[in-house]
């Protein structure tokens, strides 16, 4: 039996015996050493706040058009006997030109006839006077009183210088009816559009065509309320407007000016019209260095020279956030929200008006989840730690 405790208890022992060396070498190990880890500062880039004066521009885009457009008609009616070579559509003309004819002989007649009715007016007015006279010299021979006027034959001589007042203003309306026959240009321009052609029979008031001014081109610009903010008393002083458009793959630019708007809000999109006009759009005079022709029904963009304004500070829109507010960092590199007053925001750029301290820098990276006192480091300070740690790999 004691052979058999030994067997059982020798094993035990050693087992015990481990588990207190384990024990004693894990109370008497040493302690490893506690090193404090350091949270990198979030890294961001700055940019100093620079004041400028900014003179704002106003961006908006629309079509060209005419300053006149007129739908001409005949005043008379007749046969079409001539058109003018330059009567097509595209075709140039002056002031004054005979684009269509209209056939005259009746209207010549007429003429002749009215200088007939003329004469006979005059004659029967040099008649009654005659026979006035003579009423006059028969009455004071016979009678020392005053005669009366039908004696005298006042009331004939006024009818006859009725008719003759009557005839002269037929002439002038035969004048006038053939000199219509000959249809002119009212003023220099291009033709729209022809409706008329050789031999056709052109009643009173009858369409022969649409025909455009080509002195001064119009462009219909849509400006909102803050538009017109920015743009200034038009009564003051009329804006300049640089026109742009792309024709066959190239930028073209022409000058105009914002001459008024339409004083009225259109219904629909609760916007002003704002008018530009531009001299001399299809270079006819050469008196402008457009550098091609503005032509009628382009769509142009346009950019309106608008107010100056002092001490604005002009950022990239990108660092307004949007709860309006702009981060910066003070000279403690701490972050700092600032609340804004924005003056005024385009596509590229944001215009502010005060809320930033000119000792800050702006941070134009993006921060999540920031706060104020937040504190950062830059990418000048990324950097210069970046050298000190490759010069101690180095040594």
């Amino acid at each position: 039996m004691a052979s058999g405790i030994k067997k059982v208890g020798i094993p035990i022992i050693i087992i015990l015996g481990a588990i207190a060396i384990a024990v004693i070498f894990v109370m008497n190990k040493s302690k490893p050493e506690k090193k404090e880890v350091e949270i990198p500062k979030f890294l961001v880039d700055i940019k100093p706040i620079e004041f400028n004066n900014v003179e704002f521009l106003v961006y908006a885009q629309g079509p060209v058009q005419p300053k006149n457009q007129t739908m001409l008609s005949a005043q008379v009616s007749g046969q079409v006997v001539s058109i003018a070579d330059k009567f097509i559509e595209g075709g140039f003309f002056k002031e004054g030109d005979v684009l269509v004819e209209i056939e005259s002989v009746d209207y010549q007649t007429d003429l002749l006839l009215a200088e007939a009715e003329i004469a006979r007016a005059q004659a029967a007015l040099d008649e009654e006077i005659a026979r006035g006279r003579v009423a006059a010299k028969e009455w004071s021979s016979f009678n020392s009183g005053a005669p009366p006027e039908l004696g005298l034959r006042k009331p004939q001589l006024a009818r006859e210088q009725a008719n003759l007042k009557a005839a002269q203003a037929n002439l002038q309306r035969a004048k006038r009816n053939l000199a219509r026959t000959k249809i002119r240009a009212p003023y220099d321009g291009l033709v729209k559009t022809r409706a008329v052609d050789l031999g056709q029979f052109l009643p009173m008031g009858g369409q022969i065509g649409e025909v455009f001014s080509t002195d001064v081109a119009q462009v219909r610009l849509p400006l909102t309320d803050d538009d017109v903010a920015f743009i200034g008393n038009l009564n003051e002083k009329q804006p300049l407007v640089t026109l742009s458009a792309d024709v066959a793959g190239k930028k073209h630019f022409w000058e105009g000016r914002l001459v008024r708007d339409e004083a009225v809000l259109d219904d629909a999109r609760r916007v002003i019209y704002g008018v530009v006009e531009v001299q001399d759009p299809y270079l006819l005079t050469q008196d402008q260095n457009h550098q091609s022709r503005l032509k009628f029904g382009r769509f142009v963009e346009a950019s309106i020279t608008g107010i100056q304004a002092n001490n604005v500070i002009k950022l990239p829109r990108f660092v307004l956030r949007l709860d309006g507010t702009i981060l910066t960092v003070d000279e403690n590199m701490s972050l700092k929200i600032n609340i804004v007053e924005v003056m005024r925001t385009d596509e590229d750029f944001v215009y502010i008006g005060g809320g930033l301290n000119p000792n800050h820098q702006v941070v134009m990276s993006a921060v999540s989840n920031p706060y104020d006192g937040m504190p950062v480091r830059t990418l000048a300070d990324n950097k210069l730690s970046e050298n000190d740690s490759s010069q101690e790999r180095s040594l």
